[in-house]
């Protein structure tokens, strides 16, 4: 199934004591390429999250977003440093009263003194955290899959369609083709007798000059190589493996076929459906930067 190199998908739980969203979104890139956006204490994170985006898609420029929320405050621990307290307590009233200052400390006053608290931070255990936000990831993935398959869908309906007008196209360029020879030997067989006038006319050297124009003219081969590259191109839009790099080879070789067809037939009505063919293949092109 072709996937579009662009998506987004979120996922979201509440596990316990925590509160997880995890959202992914891509854009174009030749390969993949992954970022992510995480707390601090959760940077552990990123390894896993990338292994389960790798195996989830192979080109795109991709970033993970995790939000983790603790419902109950408890990451971590305060308490208050007692002998560090009393030791400020006692230092400052003794300056109190050698200074004959008046003794009016409160408790709103020993915040100044940050060392009198410690601060315990609760230990994150990695395997436990990566087991409550893996199915919130996944979720989020799963979503974001489905919508890079939507939009691959939709471009896979318009491809065949610009595949169909190339094959269309070519077809009236097929048949077009032959009729040079004869439409040139008509043409010179005129010139030469107004030329001539009276005389006899050499056909047999104007049969071989016709046939040295057919030669030079001759697109059987590129015509052939055209439609081979048109049905490789419409097997791969069935493939369920990405196919974004192989397309885009294709694309060119389509372009080269249709180029030197262009150079060949200097004929004004397969002159302008090469250059409708080259339009659609332009498009194309601009497409499939799109495709995974």
């Amino acid at each position: 199934m072709l996937r579009s190199m662009t998506g987004y998908g979120r996922g979201h739980a509440v596990n316990g004591r925590y509160d997880i969203t995890v959202e992914v979104k891509s854009v174009n890139h030749r390969y993949f390429e992954f970022t992510s956006r995480l707390p601090k204490a959760y940077l552990f994170l990123e390894d896993r999250l990338k292994h389960t985006l790798k195996d989830a898609c192979s080109r795109g420029k991709v970033e993970a977003s995790v939000s983790i929320q603790l419902l109950d405050g408890g990451e971590s621990e305060i308490t208050l440093n007692l002998e560090t307290t009393r030791g400020y307590l006692t230092a400052l009233r003794e300056a109190a009263a050698e200074l004959d200052l008046m003794d009016d400390l409160r408790l709103s006053d020993l915040i100044s003194f940050p060392d009198i608290f410690t601060v315990h931070k609760t230990e994150i255990d990695p395997d436990e955290m990566w087991a409550m936000v893996e199915p919130v990831a996944r979720e989020a993935v799963e979503a974001f899959v489905k919508m890079r398959e939507t939009e691959g869908a939709q471009l896979k309906i318009d491809l065949q369609n610009r595949l169909r007008t190339i094959a269309g196209s070519l077809q009236e360029i097929e048949e077009r083709a032959p009729k040079l020879k004869d439409e040139y030997y008509s043409r010179l067989y005129q010139k030469i007798a107004e030329v001539l006038a009276d005389q006899n006319i050499d056909e047999s050297r104007l049969i071989t000059e016709a046939a040295i124009f057919a030669d030079k003219v001759a697109i059987d081969e590129e015509t052939v190589r055209l439609r081979s590259h048109l049905a490789q191109f419409n097997d791969l839009l069935e493939s369920d493996e990405p196919v974004g790099r192989k397309l885009d080879f294709l694309v060119q070789e389509l372009n080269r076929e249709a180029n030197t067809i262009g150079s060949k037939c200097q004929d004004v009505s397969i002159s302008r459906r090469v250059i409708d063919i080259k339009s659609e293949i332009e498009k194309i092109r601009e497409q499939i930067q799109n495709l995974e």
